[in-house]
Order: C-alpha cells, then sequence, then structure tokens
C-alpha cells in the first residue's frame, strides 16, 4: 500500500463529501424527501455493445480463470463506455472489476455463476469489512472511484455460496462449520480470529496499509462492492447465494437500486447495506435474506469516526421483504451518523422477519441518528417486534460513546402478529436519555403479546395507536 493509493482514497472522499446538496428537514418531511429525489438521477451510457462471447466468452464451460468478461469492460471503457452485454445463457467467472461509463447487463435468462476459490479473489484490495477498513478479498463485482457505472437486466448473479465453501467461515455448525477448524472467530486462539485481529487494528488506529487480512483471517468478501463512487445503478437482476453482504455501497453519491431481487440465506447475507452514502433510493426491490434486508450503515467505532461521512438522504419504497432480521435497519456499524431516512409503500411478511424497523447501536459504537421517516407498512407477521431500538446492541452496557435517536415519526403502520408493539432499549438511569423525540401516528398493530416496553426514552408520543384493537394513549416527556 503506497502513499499515492491513500492519496487518491483521501481524494475520493473529499469529492463525495464536498458538492452534494444539503437538505433541510422541515415540520413536512414528506415535502423535504421531494428535493433529495430530485438530486437522485440515473446514469447515461453511449448506445455501443460489447458482447462477452466476442472476447472469448464459453456458455457452459466451467472455466473460472476466463477473463473475458474484464476483458469486454476494459474496451468498453476505454472506448468511451456502453453496454458490456452477458447474453443468455450461463457464464463462469471469476471476480469483475467494473470501470466508468460501463453498463455490466444481463440478458433475460442470462446467469453469471462466481468461482468459490478463495484464490482467484487475489490480488487483495482496499475493502470495508463490517464497518472497518482493511485489504481483504476482492469483492464479486468491484468498483473503486468510478462514474457512471451500472449492473442492469433481468439476469441472475449466482454467488454460489454454500455451506462446503464460503459460509463455514462464519464459524457456526449451521452454516457448515466444523469444530476447531479455521473460522473469522477462531485461528488457534480466540484472541487472532480475524474478525478480532480487525477489532484491535481498529481500537489501535492501525493505518489501511498495515490492515492486510489473509486467507488464515477468514473474512468473506462481500457480494457488489462500489467504492468511492458516484451515478450508481442496480437494476432488474436477481442475486443469489452471497458469500457475505449482497450490496454494499461504500462511501458513494447517487445510487439508485431498482427491482432487484435478492435471495440468498447465508449467514450475514443482508440485501442491501448503504454505508456513508448519500442520495441514494432503494425502490421496487425484494428481500429474502439471511440477515437485514436494508441496513443503513457509516462505519464501526473508530474507523467510522475518523471517516465521519454519514449516510444521509436515503429513499426506500415500495419494496417487500420475508426472511430477515430486520426489513429497514440503522446499524449498527453506525458511528458516522445517519442522517434523513424516508420509508413507504413497502410490505413485510414472514415468521422468519424478526423486526420491521429496527435500530441498533451501543456506547462503544455511538452514531446520531436523526430525522427518521416511516409511513403505509403494511404487516402480516413479524417474529419480534415492529419497531425495535436497541442501545445495548450485543450486550454492550458501558463505554464513552453513547448513541442518540432523535426526531423519528412513524404513521399508517399496520401489523397482524408480533411478540412486541414498540421494543425500545436505552439507558434509563443516563445522564442524558438517548431516544428523545418519537412519534407514531395512526397504527394500528394486532395479536402482540406485549404491547410495549419502553426503556430511556423521552418526547414519546402516540397518537391514534391501536394495539390489540384497543387505543393507547401514551405520552412521555
Amino acid at each position: 500500500m503506497n502513499k499515492k493509493f491513500i492519496l487518491i482514497t483521501l481524494l475520493s472522499a473529499f469529492v463525495l463529501t464536498s458538492f452534494a446538496k444539503e437538505i433541510k428537514i422541515t415540520n413536512k418531511p414528506w415535502k423535504d424527501v421531494k428535493a433529495v429525489l430530485k438530486n437522485i438521477k440515473e446514469p447515461k451510457f453511449k448506445k455501443q455493445t460489447f458482447n462477452i462471447v466476442d472476447f472469448g466468452a464459453k456458455e457452459g464451460v466451467e472455466d473460472y480463470k476466463n477473463n473475458a468478461i474484464n476483458k469486454a469492460i476494459v474496451t468498453c471503457h476505454q472506448n468511451g463506455g456502453g453496454i458490456v452485454l452477458i447474453p443468455k445463457g450461463i457464464f463462469y467467472t471469476g471476480p469483475i472489476t467494473l470501470m466508468s461509463n460501463v453498463n455490466l447487463h444481463l440478458e433475460d435468462g442470462a446467469t453469471l455463476r462466481f468461482s468459490t476459490n478463495p484464490e482467484d479473489y487475489m490480488p487483495m484490495v482496499r475493502s470495508c469489512w463490517e464497518g472497518w477498513d482493511c485489504i481483504n478479498y476482492r469483492p464479486l463485482i468491484y468498483a473503486y472511484g468510478c462514474e457512471n457505472i451500472a449492473i442492469t437486466g433481468k439476469g441472475t448473479l449466482d454467488g454460489q455460496a454454500t455451506k462446503e465453501n464460503w459460509w463455514p467461515w462464519k464459524g457456526k455448525k449451521q452454516y457448515g462449520y466444523k469444530e476447531g477448524t479455521i473460522c473469522q472467530e477462531w485461528n488457534g486462539t480466540k484472541e487472532n480470529g480475524g474478525r478480532n485481529r480487525l477489532e484491535k487494528m481498529d481500537f489501535d488506529n492501525v493505518p489501511l496499509q498495515s490492515r492486510i487480512m489473509t486467507y488464515a483471517d477468514r473474512l468473506r468478501p462481500s457480494f457488489i462492492e462500489p467504492q468511492y463512487s458516484q451515478n450508481v445503478l442496480l437494476e432488474g437482476f436477481t442475486l443469489i447465494n452471497s458469500p457475505f453482504w449482497c450490496l454494499h455501497p461504500f462511501i458513494c453519491e447517487n445510487v439508485i437500486v431498482r427491482d432487484v431481487t435478492v435471495s440468498s440465506h447465508g449467514p450475514n447475507n443482508d440485501g442491501c447495506d448503504p454505508e456513508s452514502c448519500q442520495f441514494v433510493l432503494i425502490e421496487n426491490c425484494k428481500f429474502d435474506t439471511g440477515d437485514d434486508c436494508i441496513a443503513i450503515k457509516s462505519g464501526k467505532n473508530n474507523d467510522g469516526r475518523r471517516r465521519a461521512i454519514p449516510s444521509k438522504n436515503i429513499v426506500v419504497r415500495n419494496c417487500e421483504m420475508k426472511d430477515g432480521h430486520g426489513g429497514v435497519v440503522l446499524g449498527s456499524e453506525i458511528s458516522g451518523n445517519v442522517q434523513n431516512v424516508w420509508v413507504e409503500n413497502c410490505n413485510m411478511d414472514s415468521p422468519n422477519l424478526d423486526r420491521v424497523i429496527r435500530i441498533k447501536s451501543n456506547p462503544i459504537r455511538g452514531g446520531i441518528l436523526e430525522n427518521f421517516f416511516i409511513r403505509n407498512i403494511k404487516v402480516g407477521v413479524c417474529d419480534e417486534a415492529v419497531f425495535r431500538v436497541e442501545m445495548k446492541y450485543e450486550k454492550v452496557m458501558k463505554g464513552p460513546h453513547m448513541p442518540l435517536v432523535k426526531n423519528f415519526i412513524m404513521e399508517n403502520v399496520t401489523s397482524e402478529k408480533s411478540r412486541y408493539g414498540i421494543w425500545i432499549d436505552g439507558f434509563e438511569n443516563a445522564e442524558k436519555l438517548q431516544v428523545t423525540g418519537v412519534t407514531l401516528k395512526n397504527c394500528s398493530f394486532n395479536n402482540v403479546k406485549t404491547p410495549h416496553k419502553i426503556v430511556g426514552a423521552e418526547k414519546l408520543k402516540f397518537e391514534n395507536v391501536k394495539i390489540n384493537g384497543e387505543l393507547i394513549d401514551l405520552n412521555i416527556k
């Protein structure tokens, strides 16, 4: 890792955070959102097509070393951009690197199957793993410092992750882990597993160029990870069998995720995790995942605070959520703050969907989470709670960075079955309460075992909220 690389990283961050329009939040947030949507525009591409078959791709041949797709991308980029076409059929590939002005388009009936051999994802690249900066395996599809990039079409991206390859690295038997073998938590001793090693590097403020992970660390790569990029479009395709997080835009601006189906039930298989991104639209998507469906993030612990790039001006609408730890989530890697999130017109329904709306942090991660607006959410069944706030995530009870949640409005949300309606778990005896300014309007939750459980909140108000058919009059000042 050289000085030129670090300089490019810093300049990229500067560019992405210096020219964004500020959005002022008024007492009419659903009018304010129009200013956000006005600033999100689709990338445009030249009308020229580069078919991967013309660069040596062979349909149905299980050859992960064939570099035809990347050759087509380079040629397309060098000729001013356009469409790189994956035609109908099954094609095998190693990692793909997108470049500016290139639209990787999967024709209806096209399937890309990715290698599960870790050696194919070398050399390692600058990455972000669970909110920590590091040098790790290349994502299956990677972009760095690009403008105007897209993955589109009605085809399928198949990471081929199973209990036989990537998933056992999690270290849990349910995903194929065998006791005594190496995983992300275990490399001889519990202290030197990859995840713990990276956490210590963050705590010790080890510079990025020295955070080089190895095969022994077992830190799985994300599926799609554009970094430090602008004008990103992900549209139309189906994504299955991811090694780790599925869609992970990292420090990107002007991102559209539209009509994408994510169906992946492995460990940490979050559907879409915009991290330290701004001006993001996620719409008309379907999520059926092994972890959070959508999780908005901004870095973890020291790295998130040092980076200090919040996720902000994010709109989620017209999406469907099935299995997952949460439908729409803020956290838990949230140390760089989150501002201005709108969620509307979504349907969520599964006994394996733990929570509908979830906020999670703790006194080590911290973060200020403000201006969160939700309306018109229809819930069939969820397992735990319609709205869950966890200020002690992972049972962390003390630390120097208390999180703060403020200005949260939920309206017109209905649910047919859950264990809890509202569950807020803050710090009751804290010098300053961490959850403030929460309003629920015109909501109805049925078949609820515990209507509400609230600790450590102030300025909480229910307006026309019914739980199990009973009007709940709750006003905490």
